[in-house]
């Protein structure tokens, strides 16, 4: 037991000394061809409009403002690329849901979003985010069809969980960890995080350098 204590502490350390203060901008893109070469392992985030992907990437790196959320949620119409310490990258992709943007906007959003996750060999995971507060809805449900379809493995992590009750948040744990079943791409553990609170972060952190080969699984 002391011995997986001190193995836990030196991942945690290893992690936050990977992410704490090291992400940088790399470049946003509107079209597959201005994708960033090269062959670093990638994590995605993906999720419904104003879920928070901003915010918990911006908790992941300790950076207030490396990663910058629209002021009308729904309207990010680009895939925007950070580098981590030279080690691996993030991809924050834009929102899905309630964009108030024309019908065709969304369908140029909708392909360059498909196109990138069944484009990019280096793409390990994607870390799906769903709000804690109103659990999967169906087109978070519909994304994570795609993602079964296109192999591509995704972790299912619970945003704003500090704003659900302690006894709502066990029972939409139970709720979401029944419908993985029936997802062959979704990793099992789902993640509860909140990035105004910290939660979870450290071990958002050493689940994705688990991912990109920084230390064994």
């Amino acid at each position: 037991m002391v011995h997986s204590i001190e193995d836990l502490t030196k991942k945690v350390a290893m992690a936050n000394k990977l992410f704490v203060g090291s992400g940088e901008f790399l470049r946003a893109c509107a079209a597959p061809d201005q994708f960033p070469p090269g062959k670093l392992p990638e994590i995605a985030f993906v999720g419904r409009s104003n879920v928070g992907k901003s915010s918990l990437i911006n908790a992941v790196t300790a950076r207030r403002n490396l990663a910058r959320s629209s002021k009308t949620p729904g309207r990010t119409q680009q895939i925007v690329f950070f580098d981590i310490a030279g080690t691996l990258m993030l991809a924050d992709l834009p929102g899905y849901g309630h964009a108030k943007a024309p019908r065709e906007e969304q369908a140029e959003w909708n392909e360059l979003i498909h196109h990138y996750l069944t484009s990019r060999p280096q793409l390990l995971c994607v870390c799906l985010l769903i709000d804690g507060r109103h659990g999967a809805l169906a087109n978070d449900v519909s994304m994570m069809q795609f993602l079964d379809r296109a192999g591509v493995s995704f972790q299912i992590i619970l945003t704003k969980i500090d704003k659900v009750k302690s006894v709502e948040q066990t029972a939409r744990r139970e709720q979401i960890e029944a419908q993985l079943t029936q997802h062959p791409a979704a990793r099992a553990k789902i993640l509860m995080v909140s990035a105004e609170k910290q939660t979870g972060i450290e071990e958002l952190r050493m689940l994705i350098a688990m991912l990109a080969g920084q230390y064994g699984k």
